[in-house]
């Protein structure tokens, strides 16, 4: 990466390998009332530095995690008055670089107020991107992802991070960005005049729609990042995004525990051969919890409807300290404890804004594990502010977090580990009204909305269905693609809190349940072992001693060999869950055998249509 400013304007460079990645860019920030800060500075001082520590989390893609680069802190200044400060600060690691603006406390900068930046991306040559294209600021982030050059991108679409870019010859690029704290979040516009260029769009305030920032200097930025790798695999390998984000918040994370959920709102509170009327009541809930115990989930999701009825739309508006008459939370608390599990609540963000400080400290009381908060649709300052005070207000109460109706990740769950996962992203939710959530989707995911963090896809549908067969429905809903396939999301999509979420029935005399059983949550050791986007992927994920393989692709037959480097010294057992012959016609067939493997073995994966393949191996005896 290289920096310059001569009285002229502040740019960077990037390069990998010796090719360019980007053209020079120009930086700087558009401050209201006031001329951009940027393009007349010189450099009057540049201090280098490196990192290099190891961080454990209790959750993740890794652990721990080597957090290794050189940094560089460039002060500017403008050559004339008033002669305002900026600093820059910048890092370069193996698989990307990093920077961030930094406002110093000034005269003429007591306070920022700051209309947006002027951050630019020139691409060093036209390239295939992969963007997720939104109808505004105000968004959930559930949308397909689409393969366009970057020429082709039209000026007037917003572009959602992360962005993955290919550039032929050169690189692939994960455009992304980590520790959003009292600023907006950032998303990338076409410039329209110059093919190659990508610039910075900030989300505006929904008190001061012109104001994007608003806050006493000196003011950080988040890290803008730059994933670079010749595989795009090596992007989902990255670690970037937490290695740039502050250490543990907290002093202790013992009581943070990864795991898997039963829920009740996919299946629409389904269930078969029962002597209760399913819904939002008591019985149904016991009949999850019992459904987590004998499955060896640790939790159950209750979600919507649980509490007392305010009259808002989307459940807000609830009085989250009290049930609806339905619900015996003590009965089903203690109905839980009995069973080992513990209990998630879901609630809406306006009914947390309003009562968090009295509903957490009874949520900790009742023994509630964790909350489950939606609809918040947006990553505006006040936004991203908001989801910082629900993370520390949760800690000191010793509750977990899962955002949906969330922006990407940031790295937060670095900093408050409660923080589990997030949605932002078009989960298997989608097949209850729409044909939208395909097998080509989920290998998109694998390769862009997952190199922010984890996503909160809720996997887990056993009602697998072709193309042709499947058909959007609200009770017992379709998941298009095999049975592998839906197996193989465990060990592809990364979430420390992961859904299992069909009906407790809909697993009864499956043997796949047991790979769901036995599929950790975290992980120490993350491999991408082949596939492209638009085509297929392998991801290997090691816990302890044990390996856990997925292998997914999309609507086409595929084909692909596992080499199993990755295991190391020994023998080992693979349990294979794999496509069936007839899994083209019958995509809930699959077929289970074991093998003897090791470092050596090169295993042929054949997939059908949707398909896929999900693999445990762990030490022989």
């Amino acid at each position: 990466m290289t920096i310059s400013a001569d009285g002229g304007p502040l740019t960077y460079a990037v390069s990998f390998h010796g090719k360019a990645v980007l053209s020079k860019s120009a930086l700087g920030l558009d401050i209201q009332d006031q001329p951009n800060l940027g393009p007349n500075v010189r450099i009057v001082r540049a201090q280098p530095g490196s990192v290099d520590e190891t961080y454990s989390m209790p959750h993740g893609k890794a652990n721990p995690v080597r957090n290794v680069c050189n940094s560089l802190s460039i002060d500017v200044e403008e050559i004339r008055a008033p002669s305002r400060k900026l600093t820059l600060e910048a890092r370069a690691y193996n698989d990307g670089v990093a920077f961030r603006y930094v406002v110093p406390n000034q005269p003429i900068l007591t306070e920022l107020r700051l209309a947006g930046e002027k951050t630019e991306f020139q691409f060093a040559k036209d390239a295939t991107t992969y963007p997720l294209f939104l109808d505004g600021f105000r968004s959930s982030y559930e949308d397909d992802y689409h393969t366009v050059p970057l020429s082709g991108i039209h000026r007037e679409l917003l572009i959602a991070l992360p962005l993955l870019v290919e550039l032929p010859g050169v690189a692939w690029v994960g455009v992304t960005e980590a520790d959003i704290d009292n600023y907006a979040g950032m998303y990338l516009m076409h410039s329209g005049g110059q093919a190659r260029s990508l610039f910075a769009r900030l989300a505006p305030s929904a008190e001061e729609p012109g104001i994007v920032v608003s806050a006493a200097t000196p003011v950080r930025s988040p890290w803008r990042i730059l994933m670079i790798g010749d595989q795009p695999g090596r992007l989902v390998e990255s670690n970037l995004v937490t290695n740039l984000s502050p250490p543990s918040a907290l002093a202790d994370t013992s009581w943070i525990k990864p795991g898997k959920t039963a829920w009740d709102w996919w299946s629409g509170s389904f269930a078969e051969g029962v002597s209760f009327r399913t819904g939002m009541n008591t019985e149904t809930m016991n009949h999850y919890i019992d459904f987590s115990a004998s499955a060896g989930l640790e939790y159950m999701l209750i979600d919507a409807g649980w509490a007392r009825r305010g009259g808002g739309p989307n459940d807000s508006g609830s009085d989250i300290t009290a049930t609806n008459p339905a619900i015996d939370m003590p009965a089903i608390l203690d109905h839980a404890r009995s069973k080992n599990v513990r209990v998630w609540l879901w609630a809406h963000w306006t009914d947390i804004s309003r009562q968090m400080d009295e509903a957490f400290p009874l949520f900790e009381k009742w023994g509630i594990a964790g909350v489950k908060i939606d609809f918040m649709n947006r990553d505006d300052q006040w936004m991203v502010n908001f989801y910082r005070r629900v993370v520390r207000k949760a800690a000191e109460h010793h509750l977990m977090i899962d955002f949906h109706g969330a922006y990407k990740p940031d790295g937060l769950e670095r900093t408050y580990s409660n923080l589990m996962t997030r949605e932002g992203v078009m989960g298997a939710e989608y097949n209850k009204w729409s044909a939208r959530v395909t097998p080509d989707h989920n290998v998109m995911l694998a390769f862009t909305r997952m190199l922010a963090g984890p996503m909160d896809y809720t996997p887990g549908g056993f009602n697998n269905a072709t193309k042709a067969q499947f058909e959007p429905r609200n009770r017992q809903p379709m998941v298009m693609g095999t049975r592998a396939h839906a197996l193989a999301l465990y060990a592809v999509f990364e979430s420390p809190f992961q859904m299992v979420s069909d009906y407790p029935e809909a697993y009864k005399g499956q043997d796949e349940l047991e790979y769901i059983r036995a599929v950790p949550t975290t992980w120490d050791q993350t491999q991408v072992v082949g596939g492209r986007p638009g085509d297929y992927i392998t991801v290997a994920r090691r816990h302890g001693r044990e390996w856990y393989v997925g292998s997914i692709t999309g609507w086409h037959a595929n084909e692909a060999n596992i080499p199993l480097e990755f295991l190391g010294r020994g023998e080992f057992i693979a349990e294979i869950y794999a496509d069936a012959p007839d899994a083209n016609e019958n995509p809930k067939h699959a077929t289970r055998e074991e093998k003897r493997v090791n470092a050596s073995t090169l295993l042929h994966v054949k997939m059908a249509a949707g398909g896929g393949q999900a693999i445990r191996i762990r030490p022989a005896q």
